[in-house]
């Protein structure tokens, strides 16, 4: 006879709760709309959620049972960005902005994930880079809470042109590691 794993279908917002497990993961997996975990104490689960939704740290998932799960953002490598000054940090962001990389603003560095295309771009352009380890929170927007389901389909099905879900004067198809490059409006 098989067990019937606890499932999770509620999240319970940080600090309103009592936890009786905890389960660290990375920011993938706290962007999830069902999956199999298991607590830090070795409590299979499944988290099974009307639609996906970003899971912050400190967050609970109340199970089926009545146990309410504590969720923790665990360390994932990543690069630091560092600038010269504010200005140039604002002119790093926007770069990176304009490649739709998901980014950790936090006023005065930039979290990002590792790659080494953009990190050689942002050495190019003067930015102090270094390899950290540390939660990544990234903002929402363009792959952040309402469309990485769309860009985690695209990264993983490998195909090559997507269509952007914003507005622009015009209609394009485009890989990002093509050069393909938006520019800002005309002062």
């Amino acid at each position: 006879m098989h067990d019937i794993l606890p499932r999770a279908t509620v999240v319970v917002p940080a600090g309103s709760f009592t936890a009786d497990a905890e389960v660290m993961l990375d920011f993938d997996d706290r962007f999830r709309r069902r999956k199999r975990y298991e607590t830090a104490a070795g409590i299979p689960f499944v988290l099974d959620l009307a639609e996906a939704q970003v899971l912050r740290d400190g967050d609970g998932l109340m199970l089926d049972d009545g146990r309410v799960v504590l969720v923790r953002a665990a360390e994932e490598p990543l690069i630091e960005v560092r600038a010269t000054s504010q200005l140039h940090l604002v002119r790093l962001a926007w770069h990176l902005g304009n490649r739709h990389l998901p980014a950790e603003l936090q006023g005065d560095r930039i979290l990002i994930r590792e790659d080494h295309v953009i990190e050689a771009m942002l050495r190019g352009l003067g930015a102090l880079l270094t390899r950290v380890r540390a939660p990544f929170n990234p903002e929402g927007g363009a792959y952040g809470e309402h469309n990485r389901s769309a860009h985690q389909h695209f990264r993983e099905s490998g195909h090559g042109h997507h269509h952007h879900g914003h507005d622009h004067d015009h209609d394009h198809h485009h890989h990002h590691d093509d050069g393909h490059h938006h520019h800002p409006p005309p002062r």
